[in-house]
């Protein structure tokens, strides 16, 4: 077979075959599919031997369609030079390619355990990571003067006086869509007067906690996890680790404690300014008095909602900061490990908030609602 840039030759005796010319892939680019079928005929006589020697140029195309050719093993006659039986010996080293898997029966099953033994292994570690924490109050009970203060107040200010904003504006606005849909809905029956106790209890009982743990999980949550994993990445947690420096102590203690401590006030901010958005609405809807929401406010809704509203805080911030350094101290050394776990950071310390909320609805049900007679 002749062709411009190769040559395939078999000898008169039809005992050995020689190949000339480039062997590449712009060579073999239109005829590749006709020099196939010749070279596997060719293969298929075991007698045959095969000389590369005379090959100007030969890459991993013209080398491929060879290996092919010859059922991926080389042909017992073979003459090659130095670099070509290095280019055979890498295709021979190749792994082969995994059969393709079986479809399994029992593949939502065995997947369905493999998350509940992954759920179970980040249980254990949060539980052996608060344990950690309640070790070291112990241990700064009896040594106040090793309390992280500087750590514990730079908490404070990066998760509670930095998220005053974004915490105003949509408690605000929150308040001002709560009080306009109930305003319509009790202007028509004439009861504009309980607009206040709708707002007073959903806000300070419901929507102000939820508002403010779930806007902190997603803007410090991440921002702990992110700030651990970075440190792990780094090797600043070994570097302190070889200090003799506890990292539990010097940055989770603080966290958990900071984020205790704010939790509380975001909650009353959020609350307050979000029932500020909800009178100013309703005065502007069905002109409500700010003198008489104010005066009526108490009377509407217990002090024992503010007191929930208060703890469910504390709760909350102090669960946030427990998974966000959970997830940041599991960071492994790669970009994609860091997004991926503090994307799951957040998820998981927003569905703790709903079902931390859930427990406080259902254990403190008869606590801070008045009842009719």
């Amino acid at each position: 077979m002749s062709q411009n840039k190769f040559h395939i030759a078999l000898s008169p005796d039809r005992t050995s075959l020689k190949l000339t010319g480039d062997f590449t892939l712009a060579a073999l680019d239109r005829p590749l599919v006709k020099a196939n079928a010749e070279l596997v005929q060719y293969a298929k006589q075991t007698d045959l031997s095969w000389d590369l020697r005379e090959i100007r140029q030969l890459d991993y195309a013209g080398a491929v369609m060879l290996w092919q050719a010859w059922g991926e093993k080389r042909p017992d006659m073979l003459y090659l030079r130095d670099e070509q039986a290095r280019m055979f010996d890498r295709l021979q080293n190749i792994p082969p390619i995994p059969d393709k898997r079986r479809s399994n029966l029992f593949l939502p099953v065995s997947t369905l355990g493999k998350k509940f033994f992954t759920v179970l292994d980040h249980v254990r570690g949060i539980i052996g990571l608060s344990g950690q924490v309640t070790l070291d109050c112990l241990y700064l009970l009896t040594h106040p003067a090793r309390i992280p203060f500087r750590e514990i107040s730079a908490t404070l200010y990066r998760a509670g006086a930095q998220a005053l904003g974004i915490t105003a504006v949509v408690g605000f606005l929150i308040g001002i869509v709560l009080s306009y849909l109930s305003s319509e809905q009790l202007h028509m029956f004439g009861a504009d007067i309980y607009i206040v106790n709708i707002l007073g209890m959903s806000i300070i009982r419901e929507l102000g906690p939820m508002l403010a743990a779930i806007l902190v999980a997603g803007r410090s949550g991440s921002a702990m996890t992110a700030q651990l994993g970075v440190m792990r990445v780094t090797e600043e947690l070994d570097a302190l680790t070889v200090m003799g420096i506890p990292y539990s102590l010097r940055l989770i203690l603080p966290k958990i404690i900071g984020l205790g401590i704010a939790m509380p006030l975001i909650v009353l901010w959020t609350s307050a300014i979000a029932l500020l958005g909800g009178i100013m609405a309703a005065d502007l809807q069905i002109g409500l008095s700010y003198h008489y929401a104010i005066t009526s406010l108490p009377g509407a809704v217990p002090v024992a909602n503010l007191w929930l509203a208060l703890a469910k805080g504390i709760v909350c911030g102090m669960t946030i900061a427990l998974i966000a350094c959970h997830f940041g101290l599991r960071i492994k050394p790669n970009t994609e490990s860091l997004g991926e776990g503090t994307t799951l950071s957040v998820v998981i310390s927003i569905t703790s908030v709903i079902i931390i909320d859930a427990i406080f609805a259902v254990i403190f049900s008869d606590v801070g609602i008045q009842i009719a007679g």
